[in-house]
């Protein structure tokens, strides 16, 4: 496992990472219905993805990392795979700009379990709920692009922007990671 214990794990030079490539994984997704399929969230709530009412942005991402435990090795070498915290914390920082652009909804997902990203969730101050898909129930229905790192399979990096329950705008792939939340803010705006 290779260190993870940065000082900041939101400081990343994106010149030194290799950005993902469009493999076509997110191109069915748009004019989709989000499947009544329900997640836990760090909200304590169950959010049935398929009668989500109003605007919302979800953004999938491979996984979190922490302070206190390594990521895998050569995490930073795999395309599209560092970057979870930056991305969620810039959806932090426009959360009420996305609101007042129309994001009625903002939801992290990852395959993590709640209990992994609660700490997360706690430790970033998100003003938003992290969904876990840890039974892979909503990326098999959807067809979610996924990344196998030590046997793990993980969401590929992506942002949806749905209308009660539709996928109305997809981005795929998303990088550099931190430059997501502003993207969907841009879309909205014009939208």
């Amino acid at each position: 496992m290779a260190d993870a214990n940065q000082a900041n794990l939101q400081q990343v030079d994106w010149s030194q990472l290799p950005p993902p490539q469009d493999d076509g994984g997110g191109v069915h997704l748009e004019g989709m219905d989000l499947p009544n399929i329900s997640l836990h969230s760090t909200s304590s709530e169950l959010i049935d993805m398929g009668r989500l009412k109003g605007r919302c942005i979800i953004f999938a991402y491979p996984m979190t990392g922490r302070p206190d435990i390594n990521l895998p090795d050569g995490w930073d070498m795999i395309p599209g795979a560092r970057g979870c915290t930056p991305q969620a914390c810039t959806f932090r920082d426009l959360h009420k700009d996305l609101q007042d652009a129309g994001a009625d909804h903002v939801f992290g997902l990852s395959v993590q379990s709640t209990e992994y990203q609660t700490e997360a969730a706690e430790r970033l101050h998100l003003p938003f709920a992290l969904l876990s898909d840890s039974e892979r129930k909503l990326q098999s229905e959807l067809n979610l692009p996924v990344m196998s790192v030590e046997e793990v399979v993980l969401l590929k990096r992506l942002t949806m922007i749905c209308l009660d329950g539709r996928i109305e705008k997809i981005f795929y792939p998303v990088f550099p990671p931190d430059r997501s939340a502003a993207d969907a803010l841009d879309w909205l705006q014009q939208h």
